[in-house]
């Protein structure tokens, strides 16, 4: 598969499922995403239109978004509060915008955490208004939306993702895929305490 040419007056937009690669980074690479590096490396020399940074609120979890209401509710405690808060403002200072969506806990205790349905249609939505449209997940019911934006909505799509953890079909799919392994400084080792 041969990768579209990029040009200068290219209006990107990135969409970025945090859940799977905050999962992705930490299983395979025991490490996080740096998003300031991805994002400069993923847009180029091209104009970013808009990127967005889809989360999950989370209880009991410190390390992902919890949310910040949970507190005042006494289900997350000031640690995770507080690791939530720096989570997001690194988000948002990497130049993200946020979508936050409270982690949907069932009577069973089944839980429930994706932004899929509400990613796909902001993608579509700007499309639009965009030349090429870059997911950042590696989930392969994102195919469905790959082929509509490119053959539907005539842009380019591009996928960035851990080879290792991303669909080899959602690969295949995208006019270019990005292996986020490949982009110097886009992994930082996590520290473990001694």
């Amino acid at each position: 598969m041969r990768s579209p040419a990029q040009y200068p007056n290219q209006r990107v937009g990135i969409f970025i499922d945090v859940q799977n690669l905050y999962h992705s980074a930490r299983n395979i690479y025991h490490g996080r995403v740096n998003y300031e590096e991805l994002i400069k490396h993923l847009v180029g020399e091209r104009q970013l239109i808009r990127a967005v940074a889809y989360v999950v609120k989370s209880e009991g979890i410190i390390d992902i978004p919890a949310t910040r209401h949970s507190q005042s509710q006494g289900q997350s405690t000031a640690a995770e509060a507080s690791a939530e808060g720096s989570f997001f403002e690194a988000l948002e200072k990497a130049g993200l915008e946020l979508r936050m969506k409270d982690l949907q806990v069932w009577a069973d205790g089944a839980k429930k955490a994706d932004w899929d349905v509400g990613m796909a249609v902001d993608a579509i939505r700007m499309s639009s208004f965009l030349d090429v449209i870059v997911l950042v997940t590696g989930d392969g019911d994102f195919i469905p939306l790959v082929d509509y934006l490119k053959w539907g909505a005539g842009r380019v799509v591009e996928v960035a993702a851990f080879r290792r953890s991303a669909s080899a079909k959602l690969q295949e799919a995208a006019d270019r895929f990005v292996n986020i392994e490949d982009i110097p400084r886009a992994i930082m080792k996590i520290r473990t305490k001694k």
